[in-house]
């Protein structure tokens, strides 16, 4: 073995165990957000800054950029599209952005972050912003900080945003989405426009929680889920948590009142955890075995959640299980009535259960409101009088608590800020990877209404998922889709499933 290999193979090993460690931290937070109690929270803070603190220290030690140096321009790395030129460059990337962290700030974030989710919790519950007030006050602070410590040419919100989606920038996500409200207002307007209305009703009858549990378990299980190398539990807000192989976690929410919530939930987050146990093993720890974005990720997400499981060919084959599962709520349901209820189009106060028509309007709502409070041009205390400003602005409805405006999400309480545009790039993504799979595999309709997801699966595993960090998100795209992210095929998805149901 050669010196530069010797070297490569010694930074591969030092990566591996950060991110081990760092797979800790994971298991700490899946506990805390899921089983742990109550009076738990300030001690998990600190086990929770001790992890970052040791994680980073390990992450930044000297001997890692010696040794990025001594595998940089070597030609081991000369093949720009192999397994080590991609390590190399994502192991620097975050080498250079964590070396710019002061470790106090580090251990600081992970220490409030903690406390503040728990905070957050309790005062979504109760409706009272004024006790998670402080709390904000003090991630905002620290997020501004790290920002003006990693460093940014145009917007402190590009420090951030980098974090979830490497390359992006506050300006381009801007453009982009101004493209997508520019097609989707008039589309809103037309739908709600239209005479017809959905039963939307029907979701409000009795769903027991255990069947609920139990059909989603096995929608999710249908889909291609692994639970011998994942679990299912409940939370506030759901989430997936990718432990490492073998190891998935995802969680979802019940209401005994309104079946979509669990349901596209647990689909959402399967969708998510599909990725994660699709990610090359043998190469955990490193970039080749980490998701290349979050806007990436969250599209695998929402495809599972609304490409595939809010369509007519899905439900073919759920529904008659669902009427049997279901028989009081469902029994005088026809198909067609079930399908548009499930894709009813209304305004509405929570993101999570908005309808993909309306969805991303709730994105872009946070998105500017948090390069207002990284800017310093929000403070956060005036948070909720301008959220419900930009609601009524956007929906034309105005929340009448804070629990139904900016308490409603638990990313601001968790540091996220920065994170939220994912969310709408992840319904880009999803659309234009849907419409090239069903190029590349052709009949995938008559798989769903047989049951059959596997072909899908696969198709996701060797061209996004295997892959890793091997490309960038832009570059992944245009190599499995042919062309760069575009706004158009969300756009024809949109206007082909909501023009037959409201006649537009």
């Amino acid at each position: 073995m050669s010196r530069t290999e010797q070297a490569y193979a010694e930074l591969i090993r030092r990566v591996k165990d950060y991110n081990l460690l760092s797979s800790c931290g994971a298991v700490l937070g899946w506990d805390e957000r899921t089983y742990m109690p109550h009076d738990g929270s300030a001690h998990r803070a600190e086990q929770m800054a001790l992890v970052a603190r040791l994680t980073h220290e390990m992450a930044t030690a000297p001997r890692v950029g010696e040794l990025l140096a001594e595998v940089e321009g070597s030609p081991l790395v000369g093949d720009q599209d192999g397994d080590a030129a991609a390590n190399v460059r994502e192991v620097r990337r975050g080498y250079q952005r964590a070396v710019k962290l002061p470790p106090d700030l580090v251990e600081e974030l992970a220490r409030t972050t903690t406390r503040a989710q728990q905070v957050w919790q309790e005062a979504r519950a109760a409706n009272d912003f004024a006790t998670f007030r402080p709390w904000l006050e003090k991630i905002v602070a620290l997020k501004r900080r790290e920002a003006e410590a990693i460093g940014y040419q145009a917007s402190p919100y590009d420090a951030l945003l980098d974090e979830y989606e490497p390359g992006a920038t506050a300006a381009e996500i801007t453009r982009v989405f101004a493209g997508l409200r520019d097609d989707l207002v008039p589309l809103v307007r037309a739908i709600l426009g239209s005479a017809k209305k959905a039963p939307h009703d029907i979701l409000e009858r009795e769903y027991p929680i255990e069947p609920q549990r139990a059909f989603g378990e096995g929608a999710a299980k249908a889909i291609g889920f692994d639970f011998a190398a994942g679990r299912l539990d409940v939370t506030t807000h759901p989430f997936c948590s990718g432990i490492g192989p073998g190891d998935c976690r995802i969680t979802t929410r019940y209401n005994p009142r309104h079946f979509n919530e669990a349901f596209f939930g647990i689909l959402h987050e399967a969708g998510h955890g599909i990725y994660e146990q699709g990610l090359p093993a043998d190469q955990f720890g490193t970039p080749l075995g980490s998701a290349c974005s979050l806007g990436i990720h969250e599209s695998q997400s929402r495809l599972w959640e609304n490409q595939v499981g809010r369509g007519r060919p899905f439900w073919e084959h759920f529904f008659p299980k669902a009427k049997v599962v279901f028989p009081a709520a469902l029994g005088d349901v026809s198909l067609g009535q079930w399908l548009f209820a499930i894709n009813d189009v209304r305004p509405s106060f929570i993101r999570v259960e908005a309808d993909e028509a309306t969805y991303n309007m709730h994105i872009i709502l946070r998105f500017e409101l948090e390069q207002a409070l990284i800017a310093g041009d929000l403070k956060p205390a005036d948070a909720p009088a301008a959220w419900n400003e930009k609601l009524t602005q956007f929906f034309g409805l105005t929340p009448t608590t804070d629990a139904l405006g900016c308490l409603q999400d638990i990313h601001w309480s968790m540091g996220g800020l920065g994170y939220f545009p994912t969310y709408t790039l992840g319904n880009l993504y999803a659309a234009q990877l849907m419409e090239a799979a069903r190029r590349d595999l052709g009949d995938l309709d008559g798989d769903f209404r047989r049951g059959e997801f596997g072909r899908l699966k696969g198709w996701l595993n060797e061209k996004v998922h295997r892959p890793g960090q091997r490309w960038r998100a832009g570059e992944l795209c245009r190599r499995v889709t042919g062309r760069p992210l575009s706004h158009k095929p969300l756009i024809a998805y949109l206007r082909g499933k909501y023009g037959p149901l409201y006649d537009i």
